[in-house]
Parts: C-alpha cells; structure tokens; sequence
C-alpha cells in the first residue's frame, strides 16, 4: 500500500505513453476483456452499481475498477462486487512496480493511476470474466473524447450538452444510446422512501413496470433508464462477439433491488453514533441532488459534518444544501488540498447563521450526532468524498488502509 501511495507525489500526468507502456510489457492483458468505460461528473457509480447488480443476477462475473477509492486501495480492483484480499492484491501490486520502475526509466514515473490501472488490468484479465474494460463508452457531456472508433456509446446528458457526444459519435460512426425525458430510454418516479424507489421506465423493447430500485433519492430514476441503456449496449457488443448471453427481466428487477453504491446516499448503522448518511456530494449539482433526496426523505434540520477540498465550488454546494437549515459541523478533509474548518465557517455565515468547527472527522462526527433532535434523525456527512471515506473508516475500524 505505502509502494502504491508514494505514486500520489507524482500527481496528475496526462498522456497514455505510460500506461501504454505498462500494459505493453505486462502483455497488455486489456485486450483480454470486455465491458464499459463509465465516465462523466455524476452518476457513474450508481449507474455502474444498477449495471454491475442485474449482471450478477444474470450469472455474470464482473469486474470493476472504480475510482477514487472511499477507505481501501483494494477497493480499486473488484471482483463481483468483493474486494481482493489484501494478500492478493499486495502481490498484483507488487508485480506491477518492477515494471513501473522500467517505464520509468524512459518515460518517466507512472503515477498512481496508472499503476492502479495496470495492475487491475492484468488482474482482472486472469479471471476469465464475461465483463470489463473499455470497449463500450458511457460518457458524461464533457467527456466526449473518451468516444473511440468502434465503440458503443450511451448517455444520459441532454440539451446543448448532448452535442459533443452526438457530433463525435456521428462523426466516428459510433452508434449513441439516450436516456433521459422524450429520449428511448426513460424513467418516471412513482416512489421515493427510506426503502428505495419504484420507476416505471420505458426502452425500445417496451420497458419495465413497477421496478424497484434499493438506492436512495429520486435522482436514481435517471440512472436507472442509463443502466438499462448500457444493458442494452453491453449485450449488443457481446452479440458482436458472437458471445450469447441475456440479462432477462427477472435479473433486472432483482439486480436493481439490490443495487448498493458506498458513500453515496448511504444509510449506516453505528451503534455509537446512531444513523449516519453518507454523500459524496462535492459539486453543486451533486448537493442539488442530495438536498432533493434529503425532502424526499422528510429529512430537514439535520447535522452536518461538512469538509471539502480547494479549487470546489464550495459557496454554490453550500447554497444547495442550506434552503434545509442544516446544523453544520465543518471538519478538515484528511487530505493537503483540504479547505481549513474555520474557512469554511467563514463562507457558510456568508450564506447562513450557525455552525461550528471540529478539527477532525471523528471528533466532528461526535459533535453532530450530539446536536440532533430526534433519536432516529441522520447525521449527513457531504462536501468531500475523501471526508466520506474517512467517517466510513472511521465506523468500519478500517481507517487509512
């Protein structure tokens, strides 16, 4: 793990020379699978997680490489929803790094990314899995380049941001797959409870009455009609292939029953703490999302353990959130990019009165679940998924692993 988190100093690299070199002298065992690139500013992980879900009711074997990671590197290389035990995943590190240093060498240092990135590849390629790995594209507005040629693409962006995806899948014969309002695939929210949702959604091959979603906020409707887009395309490539496989109803409906997604909207249990409710919201759209979820939920007046990082949109998430009259605790992210407690007070009485600061995730958390008013009422933890994922070690005993 310390081999893996001395990359972080390397940072952001942009370029594929690196990990292209990675890959090349590992075998390049992407060429070996088969699935989705999900990428784009909010959604992803629900839609992946409703996707991964109705997969696995299937009889599917999926593997998935999200990113950031919450609590555990280990969570950056998943096999049917388990992580890799630390043994193994210590040894997929572990083959990767000499290779990294040999890369290094001309082309300068992989990052921590790329290291991530090569390791799950050739981990994931020695699975024998029936999903993974780019070769179809579902892509968020400003994320149209991720397009390539013989790709299927699916989308969910609408208005003028649909129009990059649209021009570059026209231009590259990429057949494009919409889902939202007025488009072939959509949703509409019938309910909306601490139990889920239940949608009606529409596809072209007719739709799906009565479905039920085990994610939290309205907002999942949405991701729900993006998830049976990528179904759809997911068996479209297969079809390709000449591999045959279905994902028939009965799979959906349990899958999407059963879809969970960590650190967002996630409702914990602690026996210290009572309910806590986690959101990974960092970005306006994002708290606009909670703060809707949270009404849906009768959820007004709460606790707040509030962190963030520079260079977010701290003030417009703040606004989102504050309509709900929260009583904030602001924290220090555990990170070096982190906002300082006192700022973010300062910006929030730019906005409303109250607030306090707390100098630690743990120590804040205490503090809000001391300020609530009713015995069952959650505390909510938002502004940062990395503080998220400090409160979800902090309850899970797995802190900084």
């Amino acid at each position: 793990m310390a081999a893996v988190r001395s990359r972080g100093r390397f940072g952001i690299s942009l370029g594929l020379q690196r990990i292209e070199a990675l890959l090349a002298e590992l075998g390049n065992p992407q060429l070996q699978l088969h699935g989705a690139l999900v990428a784009g500013t909010n959604g992803k992980g629900s839609v992946v997680a409703l996707a991964r879900s109705a997969l696995r009711e299937a009889g599917l074997r999926v593997g998935t490489m999200p990113k950031p990671h919450l609590v555990s590197y280990r969570e950056r290389i998943a096999i049917d929803g388990e992580l890799l035990p630390r043994e193994r995943f210590a040894a997929a590190i572990g083959r990767v790094l000499p290779v990294a240093d040999d890369v290094a060498a001309s082309l300068g240092p992989p990052t921590e990314f790329e290291v991530l990135t090569a390791a799950a590849f050739a981990e994931l390629a020695g699975e024998h899995l029936d999903l993974v790995g780019p070769t179809l594209a579902l892509i968020g507005a400003e994320k149209a380049g991720i397009i390539k040629a013989g790709n299927l693409a699916v989308t969910g962006a609408a208005g003028r941001g649909v129009v990059p995806i649209r021009d570059r899948c026209a231009a590259l014969e990429v057949p494009l797959r919409r889902a939202g309002p007025r488009q072939p695939y959509r949703a509409a929210l019938l309910h909306s409870g601490w139990d889920g949702l239940v949608v009606d959604v529409v596809t072209p091959q007719g739709g799906l009455a009565d479905l039920r979603i085990g994610l939290l906020g309205g907002h999942q409707a949405a991701n729900a009609a993006v998830a049976l887009a990528l179904l759809d395309a997911l068996r479209e490539d297969a079809a390709r292939r000449g591999v045959g496989w279905q994902v028939d109803e009965a799979a959906i409906r349990r899958g999407f029953a059963a879809a969970r997604w960590p650190g967002r909207l996630e409702l914990l249990q602690d026996q210290a703490q009572g309910r806590i409710l986690l959101d990974g919201a960092h970005n306006p759209a994002g708290a606009r999302a909670l703060a809707k979820a949270l009404l849906e939920l009768g959820v007004r007046r709460f606790p707040l353990v509030f962190g963030a990082m520079r260079g977010k949109r701290v003030t417009a998430v703040m606004r989102a959130l504050a309509p709900l009259e929260p009583r904030p605790v602001f924290t220090r992210v555990p990170d070096a990019g982190a906002i300082e407690p006192d700022s973010l007070l300062r910006t929030w009485h730019r906005i409303a009165d109250g607030g306090v600061t707390s100098a630690t995730p743990r120590d804040a958390l205490a503090a809000a679940a001391a300020m609530r008013v009713l015995p069952d009422q959650p505390v909510v933890v938002a502004g940062s998924l990395y503080l998220v994922g400090a409160v979800r070690g902090i309850l899970s005993g797995e802190e900084g692993e």
